[in-house]
């Protein structure tokens, strides 16, 4: 598995956007190149049509303009494909406003080249990358399949990153840094 320090890998992949354009079912290409010199919060979910993902999909979705504060996109990815997500987003209440976009690693490069795919199970763990514009991975965690993650935990991390100074256990934008 990819870790702090490593390049996050190229990609280009067919995703439905995020906000209402996403339910018109016109897809759209996401690579690496996208949004370039913007923090990237890449995170992945194992399938569609499950019952843990859109609870975490929803979080990260209403934290968008967030993230977008400071200056980061976030990009959700399964191994499903475009028409998956599509008809996800069309028939699940809590989707359908959703801001982000999700993109489709039906070939599972992505996911084999991050290294979070679940041998066993043949999908994406739940796997999340926060990547600096510069393409380098900062901060990744991973949950079992079975356990959702906060995505308000890295919004936090997020601005410890970009603070770009010491920060203590469970430090919150706004408090003290560790003066050395």
């Amino acid at each position: 598995m990819l870790t702090v320090g490593d390049k996050f890998p190229s990609f280009n992949l067919t995703a439905v956007p995020g906000g209402p354009e996403g339910l018109k079912g016109q897809f759209v290409q996401i690579s690496d190149e996208t949004d370039a010199g913007k923090w990237k919060v890449v995170f992945f979910w194992p399938k569609d049509f499950t019952f843990v993902c859109p609870t975490e999909i929803v979080a990260f979705g209403k934290l968008s303009k967030e993230f977008a504060d400071r200056d980061a996109v976030v990009y959700g990815v399964s191994i499903d494909s475009e028409f998956v997500h599509l008809n996800w987003r069309l028939h699940h209440d809590d989707l359908k406003d959703l801001p982000i976009a999700m993109l489709a690693d039906i070939k599972r490069e992505l996911t084999e080249g991050t290294g979070v795919l679940a041998r066993d199970a043949g999908v994406a763990l739940r796997a999340t990358f926060v990547v600096d514009p510069q393409g380098v991975i900062r901060h990744v965690s991973v949950n079992d399949l079975s356990v959702g993650r906060n995505p308000q935990e890295i919004i936090r991390i997020l601005d410890g990153l970009q603070s770009d100074e010491l920060c203590p256990c469970n430090w919150k934008k706004g408090d003290d840094f560790i003066k050395v």
